[in-house]
């Protein structure tokens, strides 16, 4: 785990992983998310990953990063990129279930806050198998402890 005092803008982590068709249903479940497209049942073919599914579990691989986990993070959400019209995401291609999906997080941004906390402002990218972008997401906005817990 690294301290906030350790991170550097341009810094990149990076992670792989996929999500399942019962991951999927799953999260569509807990989401309550209602709409025909993604319900569609297709037996043996794989299903369309909503891009709302697709940022959680992205979030959820930084939070589970080595040089992340362990410190007292919190997601304070994000700000539009001014090249984008002030959004933050752009979803590229579609990624469907138990497609590679691999990561790259890259610090753009790390200010200070106050004495306990610090701020780092996390660019994501999602490429498939093929190197092919999927998504990009930028100006994720963390609150970090400048000194983790002991």
């Amino acid at each position: 785990m690294k301290k906030f005092s350790e991170f550097r803008i341009g810094d990149s982590f990076f992670s792989t992983c996929s999500i399942s068709d019962k991951e999927l249903e799953e999260y569509l479940n807990f989401s309550r998310i209602k709409n025909a497209f993604l319900e569609e049942k297709q037996k043996g073919k794989q299903k369309l990953v909503s891009g709302r599914a697709i940022l959680s579990r992205m979030e959820g691989e930084f939070t589970r990063l080595s040089q992340i986990y362990g410190n007292d993070i919190i997601f304070l959400g994000t700000d539009g990129d001014s090249e984008w019209g002030n959004r933050n995401t752009r979803f590229l291609k579609p990624l469907y279930t138990d497609q590679v999906l691999k990561l790259k997080f890259s610090i753009s941004e790390k200010k200070e806050m106050n004495e306990e906390f610090g701020k780092i402002v996390i660019d994501y990218e999602g490429t498939n198998q093929n190197d092919e972008q999927i998504v990009l997401s930028k100006k994720n906005i963390y609150r970090i402890k400048k000194e983790p817990p002991h």
